[in-house]
């Protein structure tokens, strides 16, 4: 018998995949936070699975989302990742990507981590909602708005409260998987 998921990721392998390994897991190590930050900055004003389907592409043309060499990308370098067609080739997403991986490093110097940061507004602990369907999960809430100002506040750019909703949904911070899904009490 086939276990029932959220009903956003039927129908397609790549997505189903995404949800039963990786979707709402709490991630906890700095690396993979900075990923999912410039998968969802990237994935602004566009749906995820076309982000989904070029994260190889984005690996690969960002040195494996090393946030210390991005932060040294020069205009060569962002020029180059314009050319490349297996990206969103947004200039401004590119740009912001690049500051994003600064601004990152200065919360780690403050912080000792961007995960302590991060996930301090959620006390550690990850929000467990009760979705009965995965339509009535907010696009924002609170949380994301004061996680946003504060992001913006320390120069991140592309971090509204849509995306940081939707980073801390794929990180874990929030768990918005529907209470019949079978990774709902999994992660």
């Amino acid at each position: 018998m086939d276990k029932h998921r959220c009903g956003w990721c039927i129908g397609d392998p790549l997505y189903e995949a995404y949800h039963d390994t990786e979707w709402g897991v709490p991630v906890r190590d700095d690396e993979t936070l900075f990923e999912f930050l410039i998968l969802e900055t990237f994935q602004a004003g566009l749906s995820w699975i076309t982000v989904l389907r070029k994260r190889e592409n984005f690996r690969n043309a960002f040195d494996q989302f090393d946030y210390r060499k991005i932060a040294d990308y020069d205009q060569i370098k962002i020029d180059e990742l314009l050319q490349d067609p297996g990206i969103i080739r947004n200039k401004l997403k590119v740009k912001a990507t690049v500051s994003n991986a600064r601004a990152f490093m200065e919360i780690q110097k403050e912080f000792g981590s961007f995960s302590k940061y991060i996930w301090g507004f959620v006390n550690d602990e990850p929000i467990k909602n009760e979705l009965k369907n995965y339509k009535n999960a907010p696009a924002t809430t609170e949380l994301s708005d004061a996680i946003s100002k504060d992001l913006k506040k320390r120069g991140f750019k592309f971090v509204g409260s849509t995306v940081m909703y939707a980073h801390m949904q794929a990180t874990g911070m929030v768990n918005d998987h529907e209470v019949n899904c079978f990774r709902y009490d999994e992660v």
